[in-house]
């Protein structure tokens, strides 16, 4: 992989992003989205407003992964960060998620969050884990049967949090 850039999300990048994001969706693996969300609902879920954010991945020019982030919660949560995390199939196994996760990390710590959650990460989904896991993630519960996989029928969606202070 040649020097990946990461950088803030403009409108335009949505163009880039909704290929692999629409796919990703419709594969049912590993988000609970509708599975037949138009380009206008992704983007809603997906491009963050201020305080949130939306970065890409970029390599040799072309986006190959996407994370949005923010708090996880308002009021009283806002202390603990979230965030999501899309990579194109066709970037898969080239670090493009751990570049996104350090980054998130960085950000969240930066911001002064205390903490980062994932609420729902699909616990079949062993590529996801292991690598939160390798960045400092733990499980701190799962929801059991709470994810209809396509494959593996119902499993449970992990709770993942890292502290940052």
């Amino acid at each position: 992989m040649s020097a990946m850039e990461i950088r803030e999300a403009t409108a335009q990048d949505w163009d880039a992003i909704w290929p692999f994001f629409a796919l990703i969706v419709r594969e049912g693996a590993t988000y609970a989205y509708d599975l037949d969300l138009d380009a206008d609902a992704g983007r809603a879920i997906w491009m963050a407003s201020p305080p949130g954010r939306t970065v890409v991945a970029r390599d040799g020019g072309r986006v190959v992964g996407s994370a949005t982030m923010g708090a996880n919660r308002g009021g009283n949560g806002a202390h603990v960060a979230t965030a999501s995390f899309m990579v194109d199939p066709a970037a898969r196994g080239r670090g493009v998620g751990r570049a996104l996760g350090e980054h998130v990390i960085s950000w969240a710590t930066q911001a002064g969050f205390r903490a980062i959650q994932f609420n729902a990460v699909v616990e079949s989904n062993a590529p996801a884990v292991a690598l939160w896991r390798s960045l400092g993630f733990e499980i701190v519960g799962t929801v059991p049967e709470a994810f209809d996989h396509p494959d593996d029928g119902l499993v449970g969606l992990h709770v993942m949090l890292r502290r940052l202070s």
